[in-house]
């Protein structure tokens, strides 16, 4: 059951010796959620404060869904599950990856104890290529320019991250195109 899980999960140290700052998962879920957020893994901010989203990345994403603060952390509706529990640590070129046996490990559990999942929200690399496997395209552009063909279960969009300004600039079809069909489909799961 997922009150059982949930404990474990937080409580977990499967990675700990890879994790430069401590393992501190970070996740929300409820068996009664039909929208399910999947991002890569908690950034600093997030890792402090423990609570998802919680920076200008969630701002944004806020934003794009059309969502209050307090709809958006309402658990009974919204589960924020990140393909890693736990800040990986910082490498070259931004955030590491997350950690994959975070993901291989909890997911098969969790997964199936969330069953009114109505829609799964894949953001960014990390996300899309763990759900959605062979049928991802060859880059995050053309997966989220796909993103019709994910529905009704996946919707694939871009990491919302401040660093990805550039990304927004040279495809403003996302937000003109995805973000108002976005916003329906979030409300029309969520009212459901």
């Amino acid at each position: 059951m997922l009150e059982e899980l949930l404990p474990q999960i937080r409580a977990c140290q499967l990675c700990a010796a890879h994790l430069p700052h401590g393992p501190r998962p970070v996740l929300r879920a409820s068996a009664t959620a039909r929208l399910m957020i999947v991002g890569q893994a908690p950034g600093t901010k997030v890792h402090a404060s423990g609570i998802p989203w919680d920076d200008q990345s969630g701002k944004r994403l806020r934003s794009w869904l059309g969502l209050t603060p307090d709809e958006f952390y309402n658990e009974a509706h919204v589960a924020i599950v990140p393909t890693a529990f736990c800040y990986p640590g910082t490498g070259p070129s931004g955030d590491l990856p997350p950690r994959p046996e975070c993901f291989r490990h909890w997911h098969p559990q969790l997964l199936p104890l969330l069953p009114n999942i109505q829609l799964t929200l894949l953001i960014g690399t990390y996300a899309q290529r763990a759900f959605l496997g062979t049928q991802a395209k060859a880059t995050l552009t053309q997966t989220v320019e796909a993103w019709q063909e994910y529905l009704p279960k996946y919707l694939p969009l871009p990491h919302p991250s401040p660093r990805n300004i550039a990304w927004f600039k040279r495809h403003p079809w996302f937000e003109r195109e995805v973000i108002p069909t976005l916003q329906e489909i979030v409300q029309a799961t969520l009212s459901a």
